[in-house]
Order: C-alpha cells, then sequence, then structure tokens
C-alpha cells in the first residue's frame, strides 16, 4: 500500500481499535473465549501485524485475488470459534478507516483506491484465515457437523 494511504491509517490506529472493539461488543457472543474482553486483548498485536503486512517495504507474497471471508467462515464446522466474529469486526473497522481515509484524497485514482482496498483484504484474511484454522484445529467439536443455536449464529454471519 502506498505511504500516502498508509500513514493516516497508522495515524487512525487508535481510533481503528476503538471501533475494532466497538463492532466486537455488537456481536452475539457464542462461547466463553468469544467474549470481547478477552478478545479486545488481541487487537493490538493484530493492527501491528495487519498495518507492517501492508508497508511498502514489506516482503509478502500476496494471493492475486481475496478469499471471501464466506470461505473462511466455512473452515470452521461448528461454528464457535471466537476468531471468525473478531476478524470481521476488524475487517470493518480497518475498511471504514481506509474509506474515510481515502474520501480525503481527492485527487486519489480509483485504480489506486481498489488496491487499497483489495489490498486490506488479502492481509487480514491471509491472517484470518491463518488463525481461525489453529484455533479450529484443536477444537473439541472439529470435525463435527453444525448444530444448535451456535450453528444458526454462525450460518447468518
Amino acid at each position: 500500500m502506498d505511504d500516502h494511504l498508509l500513514e493516516p491509517l497508522r495515524a487512525a490506529r487508535t481510533a481503528i481499535r476503538r471501533e475494532w472493539e466497538t463492532l466486537l461488543r455488537t456481536e452475539p457472543v457464542v462461547t466463553p473465549l468469544a467474549d470481547p474482553d478477552l478478545l479486545s486483548h488481541m487487537i493490538d498485536r493484530t493492527l501491528d501485524e495487519v498495518l507492517g503486512a501492508l508497508s511498502p517495504s514489506h516482503p509478502s507474497h500476496r494471493p492475486v485475488r481475496p478469499t471471501s471471508y464466506a470461505s473462511i467462515r466455512d473452515q470452521c464446522d461448528c461454528g464457535r470459534n471466537p476468531l471468525l466474529a473478531y476478524f470481521l469486526a476488524g475487517e470493518r473497522a480497518l475498511l471504514e478507516k481506509l474509506i474515510l481515509v481515502q474520501a480525503g484524497l481527492r485527487d486519489l485514482a480509483p485504480e489506486k483506491r481498489d488496491k487499497a482496498v483489495t489490498e486490506v483484504y488479502l492481509v487480514l484474511h491471509k491472517i484470518a484465515r491463518r488463525d481461525i484454522t489453529g484455533f479450529c484445529s484443536v477444537c473439541q467439536h472439529r470435525g463435527s457437523e453444525a448444530h444448535g443455536p451456535h450453528a444458526a449464529l454462525a450460518s447468518r454471519r
């Protein structure tokens, strides 16, 4: 991502974090581990990783196009993974701030706007897939069919 977009995002880190936590608190809590008070402690680490990976000097190998959040969600059989809501809230907070930053740059070419949004998706989805898959790999419900009220909540996302 170009520095003229990344620097305002870095400067808005506190606002992004606050919005991420606010959005996280609006999500239904499907397990005790999905408690926003627990998950909010991870936001700073994740923001460090996302903003670092968006740097033009970061040596990343990104896929050609972002995966869908639905495909990431499909990695969780039971829908109880607390990171599902965590990353969805983070995605919304980051994109909201990026769009506001872009709105302030009237001379920004449309292809640069699109590229920046795509990069946020790429970076965040890569991290989300890694963390969600890792959490699911130790889940006691792994391999079970989705059922009960948790599956209903997961299917609505």
